[in-house]
């Protein structure tokens, strides 16, 4: 069978051409189809576009939807070597002077020196007391007393002086900690105890007594023990830092505090003690995170206007628009934020303008951050009604925070829309599929002809050659006779 190995080499035609030009018409309702993809493609990169500019807004609305940020307070010390602050919101704002003369420190007590650390030091009960020493006078602190089983602990067997150490480290609970000094000496080590707690209250007493049953109060280990150890609060061991409180004067009013961090000395207000010196204390309104918050929901406002801008313009000389020109969508988002905006408000503040934000001619909105200010150093609970809302009613921001979400939460106006889009860009895909198998079908099927056509018209010409080959090679033969 004749084979041809290119279309119209048989027949001498252009059937690649021809085959060409029914491949570009059978295409043509597939070129229509991607024209609505890309449509479509575009229309659901503008609504992404879109979401992401509502959700800037959602997230700035919240911020101020939510009444603690109107209620910040901050604390400023000249001095903070001396001391720093922090406030709560119920802070009193004003200045105060701060005098600190005594910072609050824990005791520390030394034993005797031993030779060696590793020599035994003894064995027993040991339990350590806390309390106050005053004039020569330990008064145990009862409340911990109640809880001496906690600070207290047993050697059974002779222990050195490290292993009294590290039974006592080993128990945070005791509420002390150890460790081992080399004074030099002849019996140079000697293990020093510090409470974990600052203040008067935590002086330490402490007692060894006998672990056995029956208690055997001359057991030679014991004895040993309890001379390295016992201490009455007032003699046995060396104290080498005593507990004492913290002493400092706010505004010439004497304070005293077992810790370095002393509360409430000013109302709303803990300061961290750091050296004794004086300090000016000052409490304000933190009206900056404010005013940075109210910075973002305009930028946010403006930035989802920009987008809106930019989703919906049209070219007229090109007569070409961007993908959301005419959406509904986008228009009743648009409407529904402005309606928000332009709704006045319960409280005294009814307003966006009345602290200092306001509407362009172009529908943008513009801070005046001195209104703010103002606003707030004159009526706090007023700008705090207008977006957090007060006494049941809501404001501006929380208004807005679940306008937002009504149009890109699940259901939502803009997620639904996009949902739609989603699903006719897969009808239109599995469109595409099926006719771009139908039009590849039809096309072979041309190709399938147009071999055939090319192989019988090969065919025919040869024989049509031959034909007139032998028609010719006759007549030479008549004329020759």
């Amino acid at each position: 069978m004749s084979t041809i190995s290119s279309l119209g080499v048989g027949s001498n035609l252009d059937l690649s051409g021809l085959l060409e030009k029914l491949t570009t018409a059978e295409s043509q309702p597939l070129v229509a189809m991607k024209k609505q993809q890309s449509s479509y493609n575009a229309k659901l990169t503008a609504y992404g576009t879109l979401q992401g500019a509502l959700s800037t807004l959602q997230a700035a609305s919240k911020k101020l939807g939510d009444a603690s940020l109107f209620q910040g307070v901050k604390a400023a010390s000249s001095a903070t070597n001396v001391l720093s602050a922090t406030a709560l919101a119920n802070g009193a704002p004003g200045s105060y002077s701060v005098d600190v003369t005594t910072l609050a420190q824990s005791q520390s007590l030394a034993t005797g020196g031993v030779a060696k650390a590793t020599d035994p030091v003894g064995a027993g009960r040991v339990t350590i007391y806390f309390g106050t020493l005053s004039a020569g006078v330990f008064t145990d602190d009862s409340a911990r007393a109640a809880a001496s089983d906690a600070q207290s602990f047993v050697l059974d067997s002779p222990a050195t002086l490290e292993g009294l150490r590290d039974a006592i480290n080993k128990n945070s609970a005791i509420g002390v900690t150890a460790s081992i000094v080399n004074d030099g000496s002849a019996s140079p080590y000697r293990l020093v105890l510090n409470s974990t707690e600052t203040g008067a209250a935590s002086s330490m007493r402490i007692a060894v007594t006998d672990a056995a049953d029956p208690p055997n109060a001359t057991a030679p280990d014991l004895i040993k023990l309890q001379g390295l150890l016992n201490h009455n609060g007032v003699s046995g061991l060396t104290q080498t830092m005593a507990a004492s409180n913290a002493a400092l004067t706010v505004n010439g009013i004497s304070i005293t505090s077992a810790t370095n961090t002393v509360k409430e000395a000013v109302q709303g207000v803990t300061m961290t003690l750091a050296k004794t010196g004086s300090s000016s204390l000052t409490v304000t309104r933190d009206t900056a995170s404010v005013e940075s918050a109210v910075t973002a929901f305009v930028t946010a406002y403006n930035g989802l206007l920009g987008t809106a801008s930019y989703l919906t313009k049209y070219d007229t000389a090109a007569k070409s628009g961007s993908p959301l020109v005419g959406d509904a969508t986008l228009r009743t988002i648009q409407t529904g934020i402005r309606s928000a905006l332009n709704t006045p408000q319960a409280g005294e503040f009814q307003t966006l303008s009345r602290i200092g934000v306001t509407f362009e001619k172009d529908g943008s909105l513009k801070f005046d951050a001195a209104k703010l200010t103002s606003a707030m150093a004159g009526n706090p609970a007023a700008v705090t009604a207008l977006f957090a809302g007060t006494g049941g009613n809501t404001g501006y921001g929380t208004q807005l925070a679940a306008l937002v979400d009504g149009f890109i939460g699940t259901n939502g106006k803009l997620s639904n829309a996009t949902a739609g889009v989603n699903a006719t860009l897969k009808i239109l895909d599995t469109r595409y599929a099926a006719g771009e198998a139908s039009m590849e079908a039809k096309v072979a099927r041309y190709r399938t002809q147009f071999t055939q056509l090319d192989v019988l018209m090969s065919k025919m010409t040869a024989t049509t050659s031959y034909l007139t080959a032998q028609f010719d090679a006759m007549n030479a033969s008549a004329s020759s006779k």
